[in-house]
């Protein structure tokens, strides 16, 4: 399991100092690299297969994953977030951003919420 290699690196006490600002990830992308080296495979196999098994599809049914698949999706959505977000000490952090919407455009309608008008 390349994920628990990694950790184990990084923890490891010779090699904790050298290692402090490498990121657990970048440890377990290089495990998996090395891996598939070991297997045969080519720098561009191993990195398309790495990059194909790190992305996020919206339209995949996530709870049709188990556990571990689940875990794993969730992690690369809260590093993605943390990437994303902007932050008060960012140079481009904007406190109250407004936005104004075209009003001429046709407003798409949803079904989902249509039965529950009729409560009302």
């Amino acid at each position: 399991d390349c994920s628990l290699a990694a950790e184990r690196l990084k923890n490891n006490p010779r090699h904790k100092a050298h290692l402090e600002r490498v990121s657990l990830r970048q440890l377990e992308k290089l495990h998996r690299l090395l891996k598939g080296h070991l297997g045969g495979e080519t720098l561009a196999e191993s990195l398309e297969k790495f990059h194909r098994e790190e992305a996020i599809d919206p339209e995949e049914d996530l709870n049709k994953l188990d556990d571990e698949a689940l875990a794993k999706r969730k992690s690369l959505m809260d590093e993605l977030f943390e990437k994303n977000r902007k932050k008060r000490d960012d140079p481009d952090f904007v406190y109250d951003v407004e936005v104004d919407f075209p009003q001429d455009e046709q407003v798409e309608s949803c079904g989902w919420d249509a039965e529950s008008d009729e409560g009302f």
